[in-house]
């Protein structure tokens, strides 16, 4: 079967509905068009609208128009184009939508602090990671036994239920183990240094 012979094909399955079609043309194009989606997206942005949400979007409209007789596509790269051409549209409706009023991205922080929310928004490199990992030692250096269970579940970001639970201690020494954590990290803020031995 010839490649435009196929294409026909597959178009013919798409249109009676069958999974198997879409999940075919799915499957063809999404990681394009996530990259293409996340080169349109501005950092921040991306910060509210993922690529994979307006990934669904351009599906969900060209598999519906595509059901009801709206599209009428001759091959391969015919379809390429209406996808990146709906790809293109969507990510300036997001980009439109969070522009307008409240919703204004510029209103949420400064245009300059866009590399900081670029860092934000991927994880951290191997010496943030290493710098984290140390603070978090020195943070812990001290704290044995439930005490240091407490503090290890808070910053994995356990309720205070649920570290009171699985430590086997009150809610209110919970509170009071964090709480006692906090003075001394903004002690450690304030350049005080730890509290005195004894």
């Amino acid at each position: 079967m010839s490649e435009d012979a196929a294409f026909d094909d597959l178009m013919a399955r798409l249109r009676r509905g069958e999974p198997d079609a879409a999940a075919q043309v799915f499957h063809r194009y999404a990681q394009r068009l996530i990259a293409l989606a996340r080169g349109r997206l501005s950092g921040r942005l991306r910060q509210k609208v993922d690529p994979e949400d307006v990934l669904q979007s351009v599906y969900r409209s060209f598999f519906s128009r595509h059901a009801g007789g709206e599209i009428d596509l001759a091959d391969w790269d015919s379809l390429w184009s209406l996808l990146t051409v709906l790809t293109v549209r969507k990510c300036g409706k997001w980009a439109d939508r969070f522009r307008a009023g409240k919703r204004a991205l510029d209103a949420e922080a400064p245009a300059g602090d866009a590399a900081a929310w670029e860092a934000l928004a991927r994880g951290p490199t191997p010496p943030e990671a290493a710098m984290l990992a140390e603070a978090v030692e020195q943070l812990l250096n001290g704290v044995q036994g439930r005490e240091r269970a407490v503090v290890e579940l808070a910053l994995q970001g356990a309720p205070v239920e649920e570290i009171s639970a699985r430590v086997g201690r009150t809610r209110r020494t919970v509170q009071r183990v964090l709480q006692r954590v906090k003075e001394v990290l903004q002690r450690q803020g304030d350049g005080a240094g730890p509290p005195p031995a004894g």
